[in-house]
């Protein structure tokens, strides 16, 4: 099929990846109306339509907690992301790599972190869920730093897993789920091949490293969900700001009274993130919820965005609603699990050429230039027609 779009690659991923990986990647939780306005709320901003302003030197480069960037964008972590392809993270993360941006490993990777660091040039960034075995977790960081990793990004907004109806109906959980994996990859036998059969071992790599045996897939939720520490609160994070030295993100911030805490707590970086609508539905999207948190803490902590980002336009977006870069996941799944590592590297393409054409029209010359003024003021617009 012919590819212009992130769109695009959702429809061929859907074809050829069976629907336990898809759906554990496109769905949402409970009746997924945050995964929903996530997308429409971000398309519904209005940009300004400049013209005439010489745009002839277009810079979508950034720097970001030391790095520089081709553009302000970094591949959010994704769990079980192997799945998707073979050894998925490797892909994925050289993908990035060869396009100059970051690549985040999850912390339920297939592959371990001492598979993806070596095989790309720029240091990666790592994610860490809140667990209940901080031995776990310090095994994590401390590997983390052993291998590189310039930035850690801590997911805050799972102290226990969502509601997610659609795992339960496309065998990723629920009953007979073993079985009906198989009956999926009998008939995709691309996917079979390339993953199931060539992309082994199927553990969570990081986690199997730790417990010195292997932890499948069968049990990627039970481990999970074992393991989410609802007692989570900032004291316990104290331990870990004080052991890593390099940059720290919280990621899954909706509220500005928590951006305002993760200033006073010392982070280098905040995400506006609802995961993506895959776990408390009926919340704001992150389109909604980023303008007050910039507001609130815009200048103190570097602000980074995801949810409902589907194209280089929705970026541009984000960055005149407030943040200082995105993160995007299911657009990059969509495209590693359609074409791999060429898809994930054409998708950024992709993004960058929408960048383009969104800051050229709204005579944006530089990342920097892009704030508010690129909104149209529906407020003000308002009033001067009712004038």
């Amino acid at each position: 099929m012919i590819i212009s779009s992130a769109n695009d690659y959702r429809e061929a991923a859907r074809r050829k990846v069976p629907p336990f990986m898809f759906h554990y990647a496109d769905g949402g939780s409970y009746a997924e109306r945050t995964l929903q306005r996530n997308v429409t709320d971000l398309a519904d901003i209005a940009l300004r339509q400049r013209v005439l302003k010489d745009m002839s030197q277009l810079d979508t480069e950034i720097e970001l907690f030391g790095e520089k960037l081709s553009m302000p964008v970094a591949l959010a972590p994704v769990g079980a992301l192997g799945m998707n392809a073979r050894r998925g993270e490797v892909q994925a993360a050289q993908a990035a790599d060869n396009k100059g941006i970051p690549f985040t490993l999850s912390t339920v990777s297939i592959c371990p972190i001492e598979e993806v660091a070596p095989a790309i040039k720029r240091p990666m960034w790592f994610q860490l869920y809140v667990l209940k075995d901080r031995g776990f977790m310090k095994n994590a960081l401390e590997r983390a730093k052993a291998a590189g990793c310039s930035t850690l990004v801590f997911t805050v907004d799972m102290p226990t897993p969502g509601a997610r109806y659609r795992d339960m109906h496309s065998g990723m959980s629920g009953p007979y789920k073993e079985i009906r994996r198989v009956l999926q990859g009998i008939t995709h036998p691309f996917w079979a091949w390339d993953v199931g059969i060539k992309g082994k071992p199927h553990t969570l790599g990081n986690v199997s490293t730790y417990m010195g045996k292997p932890i499948n897939l069968d049990d990627y939720i039970g481990w999970l969900t074992q393991n989410f520490d609802p007692s989570i609160s900032w004291q316990d994070l104290e331990w870990i700001r004080d052991f890593w030295d390099g940059p720290m993100v919280i990621k899954g911030i909706l509220d500005p009274e928590d951006a305002k805490d993760a200033v006073r707590f010392g982070a280098d970086g905040i995400v506006v993130s609802n995961h993506g609508g895959r776990q408390l539905d009926g919340v704001l999207s992150s389109a909604r919820a980023l303008p007050p948190i910039a507001d609130a803490v815009k200048g103190e902590i570097k602000i980074l965005a995801d949810s409902g980002i589907r194209n280089g336009l929705d970026v541009v977006r984000m960055l005149a609603l407030g943040a200082d870069a995105t993160m995007l996941g299911r657009s990059f799944v969509y495209a590693l699990g359609a074409a791999g590592r060429a898809g994930v590297e054409n998708m950024l393409d992709i993004f960058k050429k929408e960048m383009k054409v969104a800051m050229t029209l709204t005579s944006n010359q530089r990342i920097s230039d892009i704030t508010s003024d690129a909104l149209v003021d529906y407020q003000k617009l308002l009033t001067e027609v009712a004038k």
